[in-house]
């Protein structure tokens, strides 16, 4: 892994679970990480709940915007973590990949959200423990 490892997350819209677990890797490594998101088919927008329950946190993902995952980000990153893109991720030697089954927020009220973000949230800490500690 390089001396800052870089992390990709990638669902399909790359307007919700993606978007959490950047901002919430983002703000828990304080700059250790790099965090880079995208989707198979990105949205337009964030999902506005998405907003809401990160905001809750002191996160503001207002400026955020669902991006297109390529071929570069890929293999960019030293870990991949998929959430739900199937097939669409492309596959690289020498990659770490994980994939996370998580409920896509899309039509979700904000309490259902909200427990998502929570879900993501403990996944994000514990990667972050393994890359600390070089696993």
């Amino acid at each position: 892994m390089s001396a800052t490892p870089e992390v990709l997350f990638v669902c399909v819209h790359n307007a919700g679970r993606s978007q959490m677990a950047a901002a919430l890797l983002h703000h828990r490594s304080q700059g250790r990480v790099r965090v880079r998101s995208a989707g198979s088919a990105p949205a337009e927008t964030i999902n506005p709940a998405v907003l809401v329950v990160m905001e809750e946190l002191g996160l503001d993902l207002s400026q955020e915007f669902p991006k297109k995952l390529t071929t570069d980000a890929v293999e960019a990153a030293d870990v991949v973590i998929t959430m739900g893109c199937g097939d669409a991720c492309p596959v690289f030697p020498g990659k770490r990949y994980l994939d996370w089954e998580l409920d896509d927020p899309a039509g979700r009220p904000v309490d259902e959200v909200r427990r998502i973000r929570d879900d993501i949230d403990h996944r994000v800490q514990s990667l972050l423990a393994e890359i600390a500690t070089g696993n």
